[in-house]
């Protein structure tokens, strides 16, 4: 049982660090440098990142951590490691703030993003297809999507951060309760 308990408690802990390290790489490196950019390109890397980003390397780390620290804080309470319970419920809610954010803000403007025109020629602009036309168009869905979009991400890296600070703290103490040989006392 102790062994399923650190399992899951350190696979939980990894996936929880590489979303809090996507997001942060988002808001320290990715969008500033995109910010940089004019309109076009910006939209264009944005639907391309956002097209990309679905696949298994990401649904993986981004889905796996929920069962895991409901798992993870089934086997505490009832195991040894009860002392890392409340940084693992903590955790939890803190990868749940960051998954909701996600949901419900950060993927919506992702798919609202993806509608803006980027091709050449008056069908994809919604205009005559004179460049005007193209360009106010990509700096509407830019000025509707940037703003929001930085700081909602900003708020899940934070907490996803904060999550995986956490439960390397429960980690820890997962691992003393066990040396103690008390079940639970550091």
């Amino acid at each position: 049982m102790r062994a399923l308990q650190t399992a899951t408690l350190l696979v939980a802990t990894l996936g929880v660090g590489l979303m809090a390290g996507l997001f942060t790489a988002f808001a320290y490196a990715v969008m500033p440098g995109l910010r940089r950019s004019d309109d076009r390109t910006f939209v264009q890397a944005m639907q391309n990142i956002n097209r990309a980003i679905v696949n298994g390397w990401f649904l993986l780390p981004f889905l796996l951590p929920i069962p895991l620290l409901v798992l993870a804080a089934i086997l505490a309470r009832n195991g040894p490691g009860r002392i890392a319970l409340p940084w693992i419920l903590a955790a939890l809610v803190l990868y749940l703030a960051g998954f909701l954010v996600t949901g419900g803000v950060n993927v919506p403007l992702n798919n609202a993003l993806d509608k803006a025109p980027t091709n050449e020629g008056p069908a994809a602009s919604g205009g005559s297809g004179d460049p005007a036309d193209r360009s106010g168009v990509l700096q509407a869905a830019r000025d509707g999507f940037e703003g929001r979009w930085v700081t909602w991400n900003l708020v899940r890296a934070l907490a996803h951060t904060t999550a995986f600070g956490v439960l390397a703290w429960a980690l820890f103490l997962h691992g003393t309760a066990g040396t103690a040989g008390t079940g639970g006392s550091v």
